[in-house]
């Protein structure tokens, strides 16, 4: 879930529903569906500094994350994934300056969202939910603070056209990173009967299905295309696929139903 920089954070929103207590994870393994070794690997010319704030560490919510998950690793590895699939083969310049990710672990409604802190928008603060962390299956605690870890970390370095870029957009890349990563949680479907910016998921398999339709580096352009300049819909998908998403969103929505009545 993102946010802007302001010092009142908006109310939290649930970046995704809990998962189901019966389900199966058949959709990863918390291994990388595209692995990293692929991908031409990322330095930062400055690694941020990385923090972790508990709020109350005696919560059940908090003990959970202490137990499954080593903070430092946990928050070194989405860094590395982030910029890695979103800037691979990328002049560094292309990488937003952020300059710490503070990790904020407290009970509040929701999942998490992601703002810049106090001191400006170069310091970011990742807010997760305690009490989701213990509303979830315990089987499924560990990924599931992987996965939403990875998708805020997206929102601390990626472009957003100075905030005018669809807010589905913006959620469904980070969703798209997750997916890559091998995050998906099993409730996860590919399916169309939004628009193609209802973000999350649904955004996410479309910019996975697009990287089969316009190549493997389509959300790396997407991702760059919103640096630097204001979000027009019409120019700013002719110039990264030569469609408009209205075209686009049609042909991946009969892709599914291909797949569906094979």
């Amino acid at each position: 879930m993102s946010s802007d920089s302001s010092s009142t954070p908006p109310a939290p929103q649930p970046s995704l529903p809990p998962p189901s207590a019966g389900s199966s994870d058949t959709v990863h393994n918390g291994h990388m569906s595209i692995p990293l070794r692929t991908l031409a690997p990322v330095r930062l010319q400055r690694v941020p500094l990385l923090r972790l704030e508990l709020r109350d560490v005696s919560s059940s919510g908090s003990c959970a994350f202490l137990r499954l998950v080593h903070a430092s690793t946990i928050l070194q590895n989405a860094v590395e994934m982030v910029v890695t699939l979103l800037y691979s083969d990328l002049d560094k310049h292309c990488i937003p300056p952020t300059r710490s990710v503070t990790l904020v672990l407290r009970s509040m409604e929701g999942v998490a969202y992601t703002t810049g802190s106090e001191l400006d928008d170069d310091h970011k603060e990742i807010h997760l939910s305690t009490d989701y962390i213990n509303h979830t299956p315990e089987t499924r605690q560990k990924e599931e603070i992987q996965g939403v870890i990875v998708h805020e970390m997206v929102h601390c370095w990626q472009h957003n056209a100075f905030g005018t870029a669809p807010g589905g957009l913006i959620e469904g890349i980070a969703d798209w990173v997750r997916l890559k990563a091998g995050f998906a949680p099993p409730h996860w479907k590919r399916v169309a009967d939004k628009d193609w910016d209802a973000g999350y998921e649904r955004t996410g398999y479309f910019l996975e299905w697009m990287e089969k339709a316009h190549g493997e580096d389509i959300v790396r352009k997407i991702n760059e295309g919103l640096r630097g300049c204001k979000y027009d819909e019409k120019t700013f998908w002719q110039s990264c696929c030569g469609k408009s998403v209205g075209d686009l969103w049609e042909e991946y929505k009969g892709s599914l139903s291909e797949n569906q009545n094979s």
